[in-house]
């Protein structure tokens, strides 16, 4: 597709897109709940990274922290590879890393870079702000927290997906389909959306209508073990 001709710098993205998500470092606080003692976001038993293939390009010429994921490197429990690369988008590669540990924050992948949130995209295709991957809100501290996500990192989320949307449309439709899929959750649960909008703002979302309602974050819900820690 045309979009895919497109030169997407990711030197340049990773610098415009590298402010951290809070002020604390979230990992220490949902570290203590993963049984396999890491953030639940850098433990591939819990999160499989992805990368652009344009992405994968310029991080295996640059770093060894990447390799692309095989299934095994949770050993406990072994997945069979061909049942996520299905559900993967076509412009994206499954990937692991080296841990935690071993980290070289300089080469993080876009998609470490926004997790737990993905680009909101409502269904008249305008890019809203951020909403997080409901899967883990029960395991990401930030999830119950989304009042310490820093203006500096939202701002720079936006802007890094202002430019990808805007040079690959082809990935606009993809996070419009992972928006859908928002919507039908939360519907089903009769619960309404969290945006983390591009405004600065936090609002609910109906997810039959895109309407949205101002709250502010101190009224956002929280999660399990995170319903009374800060």
């Amino acid at each position: 597709m045309k979009d895919r001709l497109q030169y997407l710098d990711f030197h340049v993205a990773y610098q415009l897109f590298n402010a951290p998500i809070t002020v604390i470092d979230c990992g220490t606080k949902c570290e203590p709940h993963n049984p396999n003692f890491k953030p639940f976001c850098c433990d591939i038993c819990q999160a499989v990274p992805a990368a652009y293939k344009d992405e994968w390009t310029y991080l295996r010429a640059e770093t060894d922290l990447w390799h692309p994921w095989r299934g095994d490197e949770c050993s406990s429990n072994p997945e069979n590879p061909a049942v996520l690369e299905a559900e993967t988008p076509d412009s994206m590669l499954l990937m692991a890393c080296l841990g935690p540990q071993h980290c070289q924050r300089a080469y993080r992948a876009l998609s470490c870079r926004q997790f737990p949130f993905f680009p909101y995209i409502t269904s008249d295709y305008r890019f809203i702000g951020l909403a997080y991957e409901w899967e883990f809100e029960h395991t990401c501290w930030v999830i119950s927290n989304l009042g310490m996500v820093t203006a500096e990192y939202r701002q720079e989320f936006i802007r890094t997906y202002d430019d990808l949307f805007s040079k690959w449309m082809r990935e606009l439709e993809s996070y419009a389909i992972r928006s859908e899929q928002l919507r039908s959750h939360f519907s089903t649960l009769k619960r309404r959306i969290t945006i983390l909008h591009r405004n600065g703002e936090y609002y609910l979302l109906s997810p039959g209508s895109d309407r949205i309602a101002k709250v502010i974050p101190e009224r956002l819900p929280k999660f399990g073990v995170y319903r009374e820690t800060v």
